[in-house]
This record gives C-alpha cells, sequence and structure tokens, in this order.
C-alpha cells in the first residue's frame, strides 16, 4: 500500500469510528465536526480532489433533508403535534389506549417527517402529558423512541438513510412505501406489544390527572395551513415530484407565512446533521475510490448479499457498529450492483436496527436526553428488554417479505 492510502484508510476508520462514538480523543469534536474534520483530510491527503469531493456530496438528500426539517419547525411552531396529540389523550379512556395513541401518532408522522425532528417535538409533549395525568413516563418516552424508527421505516422521508437510498436508488416514493409500509406498521404492533408486555403493572394506573399543556396561544390557522401545505408536500410525493423540489416547496410556502418569523423556523433546523452528511459524504467516497475496486467488487459477488435474509444480518450489524447513516454509504458501492430491490432490504434494516440498543440510532439517544434533563432517565436495559425482541421479530418479518419483493 502506498502512503497514500494508508492515510486515506486512517481517516476513514477514524472518522466512522469517532461518529459512531460520538467524539474523538483529546478533542470536543461533535459528529459534525468529525465527519467535516474527515472530509478535509480526505482532501488535504489527496484521497479526493475537491471537483471529486463536491461531487461526491447528493445535494439532493440534502436539499430533502433540509426541507423536511423545516416543514417540521412550522409544524411545531404551529402547535401542530400539541393538537394532535392532545386529541389523542382526551379520546384515552385507558393507559393501554394512551400508549398506543402515543405509538400512533409517533409512528405515522415519522413515516412522512423526519423521525429524528419528530422526536425532538414528541419527547417533551409526551413528558408534560404524562405530568398533568400524573403517570410513568417512561412507556410513552419509550414508545415514542421506538415508534419513531418503526414507522419511519414506511418511507423515503421517514429518516435520513432512507433519503441516501431513495436518491441513490431512484425508486419511486409509492413503490418505496407500498413495499415497506406493511413491515413498519407490524413492527409498531411488536413496539406497543412489547412496551405494554415489560410496563403491564404501571400501565393499570387508571389516569388521575387531566390531559392539558398548560395556557397557551390558539394557532387554528397556522395549524391548519401548516396541515394543509404539508399534506399537499406528501400527496406531491406520491404523484412522482421529486421529493426534494417538494419538500423545498413546502418549506418556502410556510416559510413565507407572516404569522412565524422565519428566524424561530432556523433556529430548529439541524444544521450539525446536515454537514455531517456532507462530510460523511466526502469520507465515505474517498474510501470508495481507495478500497472498492474492481477486484474487490467481483469478489463481494460471492459474499450472498443478495439474499434478503444476508443483507439484513449485514445491514443491522453494520449500522449498530458503526451507526445506520454512514452504514448505507459504506454499503452503497455493494448494493449499487445488486438489483433495486436490495436498497429495500437496506432500508429496512438499517432503520429497524435502531431499536436494538439505546444507541442504536439518532432518534432513541434524542429521547434519551431529553428524558435525563427532565429527571425521568432511561437507561440502557429499558431500551434493551423493549427493543431486542421488537426488532429480531420485526427484522425477520422484513427478510422474509422482501426476500420475494420485486420492483416493477
Amino acid at each position: 500500500m502506498s502512503i497514500r492510502t494508508l492515510l486515506v484508510a486512517a481517516i476513514f476508520l477514524a472518522t466512522y469510528g469517532g461518529v459512531a462514538f460520538g467524539r474523538l480523543p483529546f478533542t470536543r469534536l461533535d459528529r459534525a465536526g468529525i465527519a467535516l474534520v474527515g472530509a478535509a483530510a480526505m482532501i488535504v491527503c489527496g484521497g479526493l480532489s475537491i471537483d471529486e469531493a463536491l461531487k461526491s456530496i447528493d445535494l439532493g438528500a440534502l436539499a430533502l433533508l433540509f426541507g423536511m426539517m423545516a416543514i417540521v419547525a412550522e409544524l411545531e411552531l404551529a402547535g401542530f403535534f400539541r393538537a394532535a396529540s392532545l386529541f389523542a389523550a382526551r379520546r384515552a379512556h385507558s393507559q393501554w389506549t394512551l400508549l398506543a395513541g402515543v405509538i400512533a401518532v409517533t409512528g405515522v408522522f415519522s413515516a412522512f417527517l423526519v423521525n429524528d425532528a419528530v422526536c425532538l417535538v414528541m419527547a417533551p409533549i409526551v413528558l408534560r402529558l404524562t405530568q398533568t395525568l400524573k403517570l410513568d413516563p417512561k412507556p410513552y418516552l419509550l414508545g415514542v423512541a421506538l415508534a419513531s424508527n418503526a414507522g419511519g421505516t414506511a418511507t423515503i422521508t421517514g429518516n435520513p438513510q432512507n433519503m441516501i437510498i431513495g436518491a441513490v436508488s431512484q425508486i419511486g416514493y409509492g413503490a418505496f412505501a407500498a413495499a415497506l409500509t406493511p413491515i413498519a406498521a407490524f413492527a409498531l404492533l411488536l413496539v406497543f406489544g412489547f412496551v405494554a408486555l415489560v410496563f403491564r403493572g404501571a400501565l393499570r394506573a387508571r389516569p388521575t390527572g387531566e390531559a392539558s399543556f398548560g395556557p397557551a396561544r390558539a394557532h387554528r390557522g397556522l395549524t391548519l395551513r401548516a396541515a394543509l401545505v404539508t399534506l399537499g408536500v406528501v400527496v406531491a410525493f406520491f404523484f412522482g415530484v421529486p421529493a426534494p423540489q417538494a419538500a423545498l416547496a413546502g418549506a418556502a410556502l410556510l416559510l413565507m407565512n407572516p404569522g412565524v418569523k422565519p428566524h424561530k423556523v432556523y433556529r430548529r433546523i439541524d444544521g450539525g446533521l446536515l454537514l455531517m452528511f456532507a462530510g460523511l459524504f466526502i469520507v465515505a467516497a474517498a474510501g470508495e475510490k481507495a478500497f472498492v475496486t474492481p477486484e474487490v467488487l467481483a469478489r463481494a459477488q460471492g459474499w450472498g448479499l443478495g439474499a434478503a435474509w444476508t443483507m439484513t444480518a449485514v445491514a443491522a450489524a453494520l449500522s449498530n457498529l458503526i451507526s445506520n447513516v454512514p452504514a448505507v454509504l459504506a454499503l452503497k458501492p455493494f448494493v449499487a450492483q445488486l438489483p433495486r430491490e436490495s436498497w429495500l432490504v437496506v432500508a429496512m434494516a438499517s432503520t429497524l436496527a435502531g431499536n436494538l440498543t439505546i444507541l442504536g440510532s439518532a432518534a432513541n439517544l434524542i429521547v434519551a436526553e431529553i428524558a435525563r434533563r427532565s429527571g425521568e432517565p432511561l437507561s440502557f436495559r429499558d431500551f434493551l428488554v423493549v427493543g431486542f425482541p421488537a426488532t429480531v421479530l420485526s427484522l425477520a418479518f422484513g427478510a422474509w417479505l422482501l426476500s420475494a419483493h420485486a420492483l416493477p
């Protein structure tokens, strides 16, 4: 190996390891900073030219993610999520139906909006709701985290890795949703079943308070406007409008709303996530250029990755080892030579694998951090006893269902 190749390998491993663990030794870098430093190092060491680096960034995926985060921010500011949660809570006559409502609301929103952003909104709402009802928040917070991963499996806009897969695979929004929605629905049922089973004692108690979020201004006009624009964006997805174009158009329409100051929307857009994506695109492209040679690709054909069960196991394991977005980027050159159906398997496995442990997805970490700050911490064991069996069964169901699936 040349010195340049060794440097590329070292930078690649350090970047992916840092993103997986969330930090690098002797630095204060977060995941976005690690990805950006890794990208800069790849360019400096000659792993990619500046032109190659810029071309490796999938602007469509970044535009889609930006647009969806802006739409979620507008919905939050309009009070849409609060209204939907309160509607479900006031019609729940027991904790069982309340839990089902929280999981259903989170899962459906996560199917069409970015699941990480949905968790940022839903977790504080659920905490406030359980406090006013004088209930144990733990099963509901776990329901939010696990349902966001399960529901986000269904569509291209459900989570960041699906956005990448949608851009790379060129699978239509409708075809993607038709293949993965049954799996997402089954996973949501498993989440409800295992949360209800593990916390059956706490869920037997009846709520003693009144569902409320305290005094707040009415935003019916803003809520209706935001909901209609979002519905229009989703309809556009299904009618074949390119997802980045539809998302940006919806975000632009909502930003022109005189009732919401744009800077409030900007503050809710996760710029760090966008920067991390850009950096990882460059790092992955440099690693692919250096190591994914025609000989390696030819050898990979004998690994059996075309089988749904094998790809499910590989994608799920890699997603828990280095996180789901880096896993998808690492698998991209190998999946690109397989039938397009393999991308559906990667989307399913990399997303559902996030429910395996508390470290499996950003959504889990978001909910866990919000819970910790509120004095209601969620432990590794809390996630494991519910998430592990739900993940194993949902992955098995997904692999079985997709093993015979063929795209038109």
